[in-house]
């Protein structure tokens, strides 16, 4: 799908896709550079390149999309799902949210958005869309906003093992 996206005077074509496994590198790189600017974290390469591995190689751990501009992956969300007794279906979450710094405020998040917003309209099952972001982005928490995401009353809470 090639959305054109209209910037002041210019205009851009972003094309959204789902990720390949030849996209792993440059989904892992993004991952890292999100792990670092969300949190200051430092994450092991290795791994996270094996677990985006993981993903493009097997859907029913989730599915990344990629928004493209002349042929460069500038951005990048990933879909994972959770079913919901309570809805007799599945809530898709997104995570792995992260768009190039030179590409932001330009509409990329908001196609990729659109094209899982009308992914899930399209799916019978799915009942929701859902994402978990840091508290203190502010930022973020103003786009998911403007999307007409609604916060929620619950709080994650977290056990590494």
């Amino acid at each position: 799908m090639i959305l054109p996206i209209t910037v002041l005077r210019y205009s851009i074509n972003i094309t959204i896709r789902q990720a390949q496994i030849a996209d792993a590198p440059v989904v892992a790189d993004l991952n890292l550079r999100l792990a670092r600017e969300t949190e200051d974290l430092h994450l092991d390469p290795d791994t996270v390149t094996q677990g985006v591995a993981a993903v493009l190689r097997d859907e029913s751990k989730g599915l990344y999309y990629v928004a493209e501009v002349d042929g460069t992956i500038v951005g990048q969300v990933m879909i994972t799902y959770e079913w919901s007794d309570w809805r007799n279906g599945n809530l898709w979450w997104l995570q792995s949210v992260y768009v190039k710094h030179e590409f932001r405020q330009v509409g990329i998040f908001r196609a990729l958005f659109s094209h899982l917003q009308t992914m899930a309209r399209q799916t019978p099952e799915v009942r929701g869309l859902r994402l978990y972001m840091h508290s203190e982005n502010q930022r973020a928490r103003k786009c998911y906003e403007s999307l007409g995401m609604k916060r929620t009353q619950y709080e994650v809470f977290e056990m590494e093992l």
